[in-house]
């Protein structure tokens, strides 16, 4: 069905008003209540079997392109009232060396990421992780999230985008490293980066990456393709796919789901397949539906009927090889759409043995069971993020009681301690010590630096009523002359992270001196030109937008930099900064901000266990 002919007035101000309703959902949705989710109980004990070796399963690394046209969307405004609208700065500039650290630190492990890898999603966010991917463990696999493929994570096709911004306009400025409004260097003729741009680079890195898929077909670049693959070799990782690459504005509609066969442990009996879904359909009939019951798109996770057809058949192989079947998804089991549950239960149905559902989304971590729509229990591990604190990952494996018809699930929290973990401060101190005191600095002064820059973020905030006054009055230059100070405040908090990197490290180990500089640093050296850009002071708004424009190329160009090195010193010290600052920025925030990340309601949520089992009953 055609959407109804407006006038462009018309249309703007349709716009700014479903921006600002859902602005303002976003922030009731912020400080809504919680309710701990029934989890395990103690672990009656039986006699379990291990049955495969362990896999790393990390999620929402939400890489950011920071240097773009500032956005009201994630304005700073907002990020007093959910908290991480707007990350500190040393996130956003070193935020993808803790997933590089993890890979490292897990060379020879399976690992699988459960989605949100890029935030924005934009082409340069995906072309700098995708580096890291392509560096990383041999054996992997990507869950698609809401941020891998729609703009903020929220905005679909047509929900609050090509309705009324015919070519997605917004969505490229919003992806262009490096630019300010009007400044049309550097731009690519889309920067945005679809769902269906997604998986086409996946699959592409899939069938041309250090061990090829053998006959894994190729994406197509444009229009509607279908790709089923099943890998030759059955002892592989990655063992099957079922792909949909939807073009145009449907492209919310593509999906790819994955079946993984986890490296077994010696003496196991049984084989163990995990049937990854995308939990990322988020078409027009369904975003429009979410919008509709008061729910960003995107925040709700659905599942069409052809993707659950697609893996039934690998559910049904399993259970005639007597495999057992675990699932995974982005989406949180509770934040699934009720139809997806529906279908999604009724083929765990099938199944003779105990259910698992591996998760992320929420970004705090969780055990829960669940027993809605079904008598038999369902077993959720969500992990946390590798964006946010609690900053961790998992160290995953399964075991089995086959008189008692018992799944085990080892789910070890990351990075590991000296003792198993009992508090964030435990966990903390397991970060500090392997990546800050592998920089050879301070731990202490590294944390002081970092208060005070994210202390100086968040005393730059706007307030909410100029972020609305502005989502209402799109023609308001006093807006523009507010957004474009706070974007030039945050890009000067970045380029001071970028001169303090440059005093800490070796010259000879950063190199930041031999790099070609913009023609306005005039012959300066790169820090002394930093240093200029943060004392100017212009005069009016279109002084702020050109300078903004100047601040942002440089620290596009120095933070693209600092992606090449690889002094282990180096990677240690911007790990570190990248994690002290992310713990800092939580414990600054209000609990009602954190989106139910506080330690003692991811305590009353067993966080900090790390095994637990579910039988049939």
């Amino acid at each position: 069905m055609h959407a109804p002919y407006v006038s462009a007035r018309s249309g703007a101000s349709r716009r700014t008003i479903l921006s600002a309703a859902l602005l303002a959902s976003l922030v009731v949705s912020a400080c809504a209540g919680f309710q701990p989710q029934p989890g395990p109980d103690a672990e009656p004990g039986g006699r379990y079997l291990t049955l495969t070796e362990p896999i790393i399963a990390i999620g929402d690394t939400q890489e950011h392109e920071s240097t773009s046209v500032p956005m009201l969307d994630n304005d700073n405004a907002l990020d007093a009232y959910l908290e991480v609208t707007q990350r500190p700065p040393e996130q956003a500039l070193f935020g993808r060396r803790i997933m590089e650290w993890v890979f490292e630190a897990h060379r020879d492990s399976a690992f699988l990421h459960l989605g949100d890898v890029l935030d924005l999603s934009c082409r340069s966010e995906a072309k700098r992780m995708r580096r890291l991917f392509e560096s990383g463990p041999a054996r992997g696999a990507l869950l698609p999230g809401n941020h891998d493929g729609l703009m903020f994570g929220i905005y679909g096709y047509d929900v609050l985008g090509a309705t009324f911004d015919t070519g997605a306009a917004k969505w490229n400025d919003a992806c262009r490293p490096g630019r300010a409004d009007g400044d049309v260097r550097r731009m690519a003729e889309r920067e945005a980066f679809t769902k269906r741009d997604f998986i086409s680079t996946y699959l592409a890195g899939l069938g041309g990456g250090p061990i090829p898929l053998a006959g894994l077909p190729s994406p197509a670049p444009t229009g509607d393709q279908r790709i089923s693959w099943v890998n030759p070799n059955t002892s592989d990782y990655l063992s099957a796919l079922e792909a949909r690459l939807v073009d145009g504005n449907q492209y919310a509609n593509s999906f790819i789901a994955q079946r993984l066969r986890l490296p077994p442990a010696a003496g196991a009996t049984r084989g163990v397949v995990v049937i990854a879904l995308d939990t990322n359909q988020a078409g027009q009939l369904a975003s429009t539906w979410d919008v509709l019951q008061g729910n960003s798109p995107g925040s709700v996770g659905h599942v069409r009927p052809e993707q659950v057809r697609a893996v039934s058949r690998w559910v049904g192989a399993a259970t005639r090889n007597g495999d057992i079947v675990v699932f995974a998804g982005h989406h949180n089991w509770l934040s699934l759409g009720l139809p997806s549950r529906l279908m999604l239960r009724d083929l765990m149905s099938t199944l003779p043995h105990p259910l698992v559902y591996l998760s992320a989304h929420t970004h705090r971590g969780f055990w829960a069971v669940h027993r809605a729509l079904d008598n038999r229990p369902l077993l959720e591990l969500n992990t946390s993020s590798l964006s946010d604190w609690p900053i961790a990952y998992r160290r995953i494996s399964f075991a089995y009681d086959e008189a008692a018809n018992r799944l085990m699930v080892r789910g070890d929290l990351m990075p590991a301690g000296d003792r198993p973990h009992g508090s964030d401060a435990d966990l903390l101190a397991a970060w500090e010590r392997q990546t800050c005191a592998a920089s050879d600095f301070d731990t202490k002064a590294l944390r002081q630096l970092d208060a005070e820059l994210v202390a100086r973020q968040h005393a730059s905030r706007g307030s909410l009523f100029g972020l609305l006054r502005a989502k209402l009055s799109p023609d308001c230059e006093a807006c523009d002359a507010d957004r474009y100070r706070r974007a030039n405040e945050y890009q000067d908090e970045m380029l001071e992270v970028l001169i303090e990197t440059g005093r800490h490290l070796r010259a000879e180990s950063h190199q930041l001196d031999t790099l070609a500089l913009p023609a306005f640093c005039r012959g300066e050296p790169w820090s002394v030109c930093a240093a200029a850009l943060v004392a100017e002071r212009p005069a009016d708004t279109r002084g702020l937008v050109e300078l903004f424009g100047r601040k942002a190329r440089l620290v596009d160009l120095l933070g693209s930099h600092l992606d090449d090195l690889d002094e282990p010193r180096a990677k240690a010290y911007m790990t570190c900064r990248a994690v002290l600052a992310a713990r800092i920025d939580f414990e600054g925030s209000s609990d009602d901000a954190n989106s139910h990340r506080g330690e003692a309601k991811r305590r009353s949520e067993q966080f900090f266990r790390v095994e637990a089992s579910v039988g049939m009953e």
